[in-house]
């Protein structure tokens, strides 16, 4: 597991609290792959109610399991913040920002840390990253 989460960079200690944006983003794409792979190797996984398994034939070449997991970890994050903006918008019924949905459609054309980091940077000025 340790392999697989080396690709995402370092963890940090209890003690250590990431004072750059993109070291806050890290540590969320780490704790999300951490959790991701605990679910996945779970005695009892939990039910897929109704979904569909996704192909890996993007671009004609799979995907490796670190790979997958790299992805998914940053997608967890990436809905994690979208569920803190609507929350954000519904209390102060602020509409969208038109350059937050420009870095959230890169994110979703090519999903990265940097296109994260893109994404909660805006999110970070609404003081949403707690």
């Amino acid at each position: 597991m340790k392999d697989k989460l080396a690709a995402l960079g370092p963890t940090r200690s209890a003690d250590e609290l990431p004072e750059t944006l993109i070291d806050r983003v890290h540590v969320r794409v780490t704790d999300a792959a951490l959790s991701l792979d605990r679910r996945a190797n779970a005695t009892r996984p939990k039910s897929r109610r109704g979904r569909v398994p996704q192909a890996n034939v993007s671009a004609g070449s799979p995907k490796s399991s670190e790979e997958e997991l790299a992805e998914q970890s940053l997608r967890e994050v990436f809905r994690d913040l979208g569920v803190s903006y609507r929350r954000y918008r519904k209390q102060t019924g602020t509409p969208v920002m038109p350059a937050l949905r420009d870095a959230a459609y890169n994110f979703r054309a090519e999903p990265s840390l940097t296109t994260l980091v893109a994404v909660a940077a805006y999110l970070d000025e609404l003081d949403l990253l707690s």
